[in-house]
């Protein structure tokens, strides 16, 4: 189906960075960098300069990103992570993968962690916390850090969807233990592919992560350290992705003022919830402009119906895909929101017309 206005717009994104785009991967392909060459290096720098991290280390996906930090954290068999239900499954996975047990536990109202609930799931048995800043939101990392220390609790911070957002004048992913950032296509900083990195202040989890993301070898001795991974983000994306980087500030401004344009035109309607919290420690990015209605998928159906595609993340919990073998859980906000969320059009090329449009469509639709 071909929408009025779409959820993002990929084409329009390319066509307007083309030039530097093409030259970049032209450069990078002409010189024969292709793995852990200087595009990389140079992204890696620049991304750590934005974040406000000493080290960056380019990966192949947001998945790698945590799964690497967690083992180079030292989690394992036994061990437990205490993390969200309300997220992309690739968190939990990490978490799987490293042999650990995951302990999901409840959101606030804006989608992030409970952090009384957090503190209620420690254990002896706990070895992280993995907060995830989710929608562009961070996460009250003052509690969390501040429970972290007192019990002695690595904190990897899933920022998949918050590169630009921050807590207290401190970006996402430069508070915690490590930071795992995704450069999936569609995030607000996203790669031609897949790819990730991790951010830290720790030049031994820094080293680790390189080591692990390339089979455990140490390039410069070409001694193994790890049985590692084939995990490095690519010269081709690193030199795409640093490209865009130095236009991020001016994007996030964009959806900052389509999320005003949002707030202002629908803030008057009874039966939806707007993603706008009264807190002034965050600044928000807006990866995805999530309202929460009651309606959900009336309203879903009606403004597909008038030519607006929006997205659900995610119509049911993490812990009902049986298969996935999770503990039962009883999260009742985490329920609420999986039957209520829905997230209208947003990138750095959604326009005032598109926002006009979904609105307009939004209004006329009868609970």
């Amino acid at each position: 189906m071909t929408y009025r206005v779409p959820f993002v717009r990929p084409r329009d994104h390319y066509r307007t960075l083309k030039c530097e785009v093409d030259a970049a991967i032209t450069d990078t392909l002409a010189r024969g960098d292709l793995v852990l060459r200087q595009q990389l290096r140079d992204f890696e720098a620049r991304l750590a300069e934005y974040v406000g991290v000493k080290y960056a280390v380019g990966v192949a996906s947001g998945y790698h990103a945590l799964h690497l930090s967690m083992l180079a954290s030292g989690i394992g068999p036994g061990d437990e992570v205490i993390t969200v239900a309300h997220t992309f499954v690739a968190t939990v996975s990490a978490i799987v993968h490293c042999g650990a047990i995951p302990v999901l536990v409840d959101v606030a109202r804006d989608h992030t962690i409970d952090v009384a609930a957090l503190e209620r799931a420690i254990t002896p048995r706990t070895k992280a916390i993995v907060p995830v800043h989710l929608n562009g939101r961070a996460c009250d990392m003052d509690a969390i850090m501040s429970i972290a220390r007192a019990r002695g609790l690595m904190v990897i911070e899933d920022a998949a969807q918050a590169l630009g957002a921050s807590f207290r004048d401190r970006m996402a992913g430069s508070i915690g233990n490590t930071g795992c950032f995704s450069f999936y296509p569609f995030k607000a900083l996203g790669g031609i592919g897949d790819g990730g990195a991790i951010t830290t202040d720790d030049p031994d989890l820094a080293r680790a992560a390189m080591l692990l993301r390339f089979n455990g070898e140490d390039r410069d001795s070409g001694e193994y350290h790890y049985h590692g991974y084939t995990a490095t983000l690519d010269n081709v994306q690193a030199a795409v992705l640093d490209v865009k980087l130095r236009r991020l500030p001016e994007w996030l401004a964009h959806r900052r003022r389509i999320a005003e344009l949002y707030r202002q035109r629908l803030a008057t309607l009874d039966h939806l919830t707007l993603p706008h919290f009264p807190e002034v420690s965050q600044s928000d990015s807006f990866q995805n402009y999530v309202v929460r209605s009651a309606h959900r998928d009336r309203l879903r159906a009606h403004l597909k119906e008038a030519g607006v595609e929006t997205l659900v993340h995610w119509p049911t919990p993490l812990w009902c895909h049986h298969r996935l073998g999770l503990r039962r859980v009883r999260l009742p906000e985490t329920e609420a929101i999986c039957r209520e969320v829905l997230s209208l059009p947003m990138s750095s090329e959604t326009t005032e017309n598109d926002v006009e449009a979904t609105v307009e469509a939004i209004h006329t639709f009868v609970p």
